[in-house]
């Protein structure tokens, strides 16, 4: 309460903080998903703007995701792992797997509060809330469920680009392909702005900061897997990894923005 003309008493009303976007509920937005708020459709409206196959590209990306899921329940897996998995919603793994265990790790608090409401049903999946950066304390939340010495699924979809070289992401996924048995895979996507770009090239782009993308080349990308085998086709453009149909004459390109790849760990 502050003092107006002639003392007269007059109550002040608190500020008010509106929620800002949140990247797990903007990506649903994109997903045509429901677990989103205005101000993240509003968010992706303007990217929409300034990246008209935004949309496109994060949907090619889950479709990618739903696509390598199955390949690896056709091979026999029965566990995943889903490392920055933002909200499990719109085809995610356990509706593409039912049948397997699923565990999804992210560190963001409001994920964390939205995906355990939507996991409450599933049964067979779990959420972890924790950081990526930290394998040891991942795996062993993640052993609590799943069998590790049994094959698993290793998901890093669309998050390695977030994490700069001076959090030493490749050391992260080191950890965890020597912590999964024979038999195990890493699937993973990554957005590069070069695309296609030849083996070798310098990319446009090395953040120096935590919050920027960085731009890897695919040889650098292709590091990540280490010594597991790449599956057929390789390291590709999200819509070339076996894709369900052939695309359409009069279906639009998309830039290739984002390269994506399955590798197994065969020994």
């Amino acid at each position: 309460m502050i003092s107006g003309p002639a003392g007269l008493k007059i109550e002040t009303v608190p500020e008010f903080h509106g929620q800002p976007p949140n990247l797990a509920r903007m990506y649903d937005y994109m997903l045509g998903g429901t677990d989103n708020y205005a101000v993240d459709r509003e968010a992706i409206d303007r990217l929409a703007e300034l990246l008209p196959q935004a949309v496109l590209l994060a949907r090619a990306n889950r479709a990618f995701l739903q696509r390598a899921v199955r390949h690896l329940a056709d091979a026999g897996v029965r566990q995943f792992l889903d490392l920055g998995s933002g909200l499990p919603t719109q085809g995610n793994v356990h509706e593409v797997a039912p049948e397997a265990k699923v565990v999804y790790v992210d560190r963001d608090p409001v994920v964390a509060t939205h995906a355990r409401a939507l996991l409450e049903e599933a049964g067979r999946a779990v959420f972890v809330q924790a950081d990526l950066l930290d394998p040891d304390e991942v795996l062993a939340q993640a052993s609590r469920f799943l069998d590790l010495n049994e094959p698993v699924g290793v998901l890093l979809v669309s998050i390695l680009h977030f994490i700069p070289d001076a959090r030493d992401p490749g050391k992260m996924v080191t950890r965890l392909r020597e912590a999964v048995a024979p038999g195990s895979y890493l699937v993973l996507t990554h957005a590069t702005s070069r695309g296609r770009f030849e083996e070798g090239a310098t990319p446009l782009h090395r953040p120096t900061s935590a919050g920027a993308g960085t731009d890897r080349t695919p040889r650098e990308i292709r590091a990540f897997f280490g010594d597991f085998e790449l599956v057929e086709p390789g390291l590709v453009h999200a819509p070339d990894w076996r894709p369900d149909r052939p695309r359409l004459v009069s279906e639009p390109s998309l830039p290739s923005y984002l390269l994506v790849g399955v590798g197994e760990k065969t020994s």
